[in-house]
């Protein structure tokens, strides 16, 4: 039976983790926690993988953040810390993830979504995707570590910038903030084609991907990474029982 992610193997040592609630615009849940823990997991170990893709199933999204839905029951911020940081030691693992690590952005990527592309090496993007850090607009900080982790990836007034506006960007945008690295036409067969991309900007030496991904998790370990991406879920667990949270959550599922 096929999980809330998928695994596709793909040629010279690549392998693609897709999310899998197209129906809820692949929203992380549980389930997908769990899945997507389990499969880093087994990954890691591997001596043949080269390069891992994260990327959504289907068409209209990669990912648009937590299942609000779901999450709007947690009521305290015990319960609310909980979540964010088992995802947000999820993403940890991703950010040192010991081989590159490509967002596979096929659609809508919003919040925690965005927290999820930022975790890894490179964005690629569909045209015409809708990209965003909008957690403000609902009260919240980003709740997975995805401002610690902006932050080391693209220029600081750059991240400011997204992170201080709330606002969504088309992918013309946020190539020019530094967020996305490629633009691919929309293509009818988008997977297929973002493959191909991604497999013509990588060097077909495993030892060599790795080596040079090892000097970026020296740094993020010896700038203590882990630990200020966890002060920052704190403080968004603080916002979280707060009645703007509530009440923009409430205001959100009213309107859909």
């Amino acid at each position: 039976m096929v999980g809330n992610v998928k695994k596709i193997e793909r040629p010279n040592g690549i392998v693609e983790l897709r999310l899998n609630r197209p129906m809820k615009y692949n929203a992380i849940n549980y389930n997908m926690m769990d899945d997507l823990k389990r499969h880093l997991t087994e990954l890691k170990g591997s001596v043949t993988l080269n390069a891992l893709i994260i990327t959504g199933e289907g068409e209209k999204a990669f990912c648009s953040g937590g299942d609000v839905e779901l999450f709007h029951k947690l009521t305290t911020k015990e319960e609310a810390y909980a979540m964010l940081s088992k995802m947000g030691g999820i993403l940890y693992e991703l950010m040192l993830f010991p081989v590159p690590t490509i967002a596979l952005i096929n659609g809508t990527t919003l919040g925690g979504g965005c927290e999820i592309a930022t975790a890894c090496d490179v964005r690629i993007a569909k045209q015409g995707s809708s990209i965003g850090f909008i957690q403000g607009n609902l009260g919240l900080t980003t709740g997975w570590g995805g401002a610690s982790m902006l932050l080391e990836k693209i220029a600081y007034h750059d991240a400011m910038a997204i992170l201080l506006s709330s606002k969504k960007y088309n992918t013309d945008e946020a190539v020019e903030l530094g967020f996305i690295d490629k633009v691919i036409p929309f293509n009818a067969d988008f997977h297929e084609k973002g493959y191909e991309e991604i497999e013509k900007m990588l060097v077909n030496k495993g030892n060599v991907l790795k080596a040079y991904k090892q000097v970026s998790i020296r740094k993020w370990k010896s700038s203590d990474l882990y630990s200020r991406m966890m002060l920052e879920i704190e403080q968004c667990a603080d916002l979280w029982t707060q009645d703007e949270h509530i009440k923009a959550v409430e205001a959100f599922l009213n309107r859909r």
